[in-house]
């Protein structure tokens, strides 16, 4: 006995066909699960060419061997597709309940496809699968959704979308427990594009493992031990929010379209003032660590924001306010829209009327216009229909191609890479565009020790990180648990009553970046795509700790071949036969 289910449950809503079929134990023991396996299953049937918003494409809502454990900070569900905003293969995360539920349900994995002639919910109660007309949802917020399915079905766990992915907005994400989102690169578009307004799951079932005795004692331990401790604790005591200050001390806090790096308003989005207006805390299934903070701010109650929140919807829109900024939050939340996207689109229209390019009728620090946004955005109404599509989008229209911020259409995380240059490094070489979640130097080097003007190195430390992160979000492990490899294999070796060593994890970790880069490939995505805007290659930072830097760009080309070297792929950044070949991708046939 392991600790997967066993089965994954198969879709398809053009016929109403259900399928439950054995777990590919094969693919379960060379990618783990989460990530890693979404992606493999994503990778055998779907072609990489495939019109994101078809039928055809799939969504995977993938669990791992350690949900529905009591191991700590396991609670997040990955949700894996191709994406409609970058056209890349897309895995994001979303916490709470839903992938306990799924694996007490008896599944590994949900697989959907197809397109239902009419919306519809997904209810899956153990064994049993239906299809209930959702109608009647249709038009409803992700808050008013949730509530309605739960006071019709009873305790379930619901994911939902909103308009925003009702209108296929590509930055419409998946909210589940009202303030959780699977939240970047459009899966709550997908979901739109299928008819399919939500899921709803409750299981009954249980998880074990052959030494159950063994393992409980293994995990109470390595809670004491490794989770309840000062390196992780911050996630209580203050949330993401505790990097506002860190980033402003180190001069990469995202302000007025990266324009600069510190914002004059920092104090007001700050730790403390989250600190300050937090009633209560939230965590995820069986997670000590708790970091989810529940605030009220004249008369707005959201969980959050988060610190890609507080930077992208604050700073970077030069808001102080914390209340504005959690009200826009909450908004987001409720319509099934990004923040970090819907955050950068506003900042990029604002800079767009400072310069003189275009008026769409947004500035830097005006807050009525600003709240406007989410809705805007989400029903795609007057200027919505433009700020929907994302700063790619908006830049080719109106032009400021140097200032976009984003990479393969993926718009900008909240940590400025003129003042952490292995950031940039990260974002350009990430599966699914600018994204922090695959490797985050910036902790080594401007909140760490390492030199952050240098690109000395920091190819490796990208590489480590992506493997890493890989490995973790295939285990379905949190980040914010900073577990070791080692420990992480112990844990799975119980789980999983095999062997395995840091070593193998690492190996592991490469196979699932290499099985990504194979669709991306795939998909037409090459050394072009792995890049950054103009902005921060060409205009120097004008504040703080970083003030004068900006990224030569010799040196980031020069890194960035050092990375394909190191990552055994030719200069064009295609994976090699001999590199595939090792790390037993040989056979791989991409969408059957």
């Amino acid at each position: 006995m392991d600790s997967y289910a066993g089965y994954v449950l198969r879709v398809n809503l053009t016929t109403k066909e259900v399928k439950r079929e054995p777990l590919r134990r094969d693919w379960a023991r060379d990618f783990i699960g989460g990530k890693g396996l979404g992606y493999r299953y994503l990778c055998e049937d779907v072609d990489p060419l495939v019109d994101p918003l078809s039928p055809a494409n799939e969504i995977i809502f993938m669990t791992g061997p350690l949900s529905a454990t009591l191991v700590p900070c396991t609670g997040k569900c990955e949700v894996i597709t191709k994406s409609p905003a970058t056209g890349t293969i897309l895995n994001c995360a979303i916490g709470g309940s839903l992938a306990n539920q799924l694996k007490f349900a008896g599944y590994d994995a949900l697989i959907i496809t197809g397109k239902a002639p009419s919306p519809v919910y997904l209810r899956i109660k153990d064994d049993d699968v239906s299809f209930v007309d959702a109608k009647g949802l249709w038009g409803k917020g992700c808050h008013e959704t949730e509530e309605a399915i739960r006071s019709s079905e009873g305790p379930f766990t619901v994911a939902c979308i909103g308009p925003g992915g009702e209108n296929l907005v590509p930055m419409a994400c998946i909210t589940s427990e009202f303030y959780r989102q699977a939240g970047r690169g459009g899966v709550g578009a997908v979901m739109g594009s299928k008819n399919l307004k939500a899921i709803a799951v409750s299981g009954t079932g249980y998880i074990g493992v052959d030494d159950m005795p063994g393992f409980l004692d293994l995990v109470y331990r390595k809670m004491k031990e490794e989770t309840l401790t000062d390196a992780n604790l911050w996630a209580y005591t203050d949330g993401t929010s505790v990097l506002v200050e860190a980033s402003q001390a180190a001069g990469i806090l995202p302000t007025r379209n990266f324009q600069d790096g510190t914002f004059e308003g920092f104090e007001g989005i700050s730790a403390r003032a989250v600190k300050g207006a937090r009633v209560h805390k939230k965590a995820c299934f069986g997670c000590p660590l708790g970091c989810g903070n529940y605030i009220s701010s004249k008369g707005v109650f959201v969980e959050g924001p988060e610190y890609e929140t507080l930077a992208l919807a604050g700073s970077n829109c030069g808001i102080g306010d914390l209340s504005a900024v959690a009200r826009f939050n909450a908004l987001c939340d409720d319509l099934g829209i990004d923040t970090i996207s819907a955050g950068n689109t506003a900042a990029f229209a604002m800079e767009l009327a400072q310069r003189g390019i275009a008026d769409l009728g947004l500035r830097f620090g005006e807050v009525d216009s600003y709240l406007e946004v989410p809705s805007l955005i989400a029903y795609r109404k007057g200027i919505g229909e433009d700020l929907a599509l994302g700063v790619r989008h908006l830049s080719s229209k109106y032009g400021g191609r140097k200032f976009a911020m984003e990479v393969k259409g993926l718009e900008f995380p909240g940590y400025e890479p003129r003042g952490s240059w292995g950031m940039s490094l990260a974002y350009a070489t990430s599966d699914r565009g600018a994204c922090h979640m695959r490797a985050w130097p910036v902790a080594d080097e401007a909140y760490g020790s390492l030199d952050p003007f240098t690109f000395e190195g920091k190819a490796q430390l990208v590489i480590d990180g992506q493997h890493r992160n890989a490995v973790k979000f295939s285990s379905i492990v949190c980040d914010f648990w900073a577990i070791s490899l080692e420990s992480l294999a112990e844990i799975l070796s119980k789980a999983l009553s095999r062997e395995m060593s840091a070593d193998d994890l690492i190996l592991t970790g490469e196979r699932i970046w290499n099985l990504g880069r194979l669709f991306n490939v795939a998909c037409g995505m090459r050394r072009k795509d792995d890049t950054g805007p103009d902005r921060i290659f060409e205009e120097p930072l004008k504040t703080g700790s970083a003030a004068s830097r900006m990224i030569p760009r010799e040196g980031f080309e020069a890194a960035l071949s050092e990375y394909y070297r190191l990552r055994g792929w030719d200069e064009d950044g295609v994976p090699t036969r001999e590199k595939v070949e090792s790390l037993g991708l040989g056979e791989l046939r991409l969408g059957g």
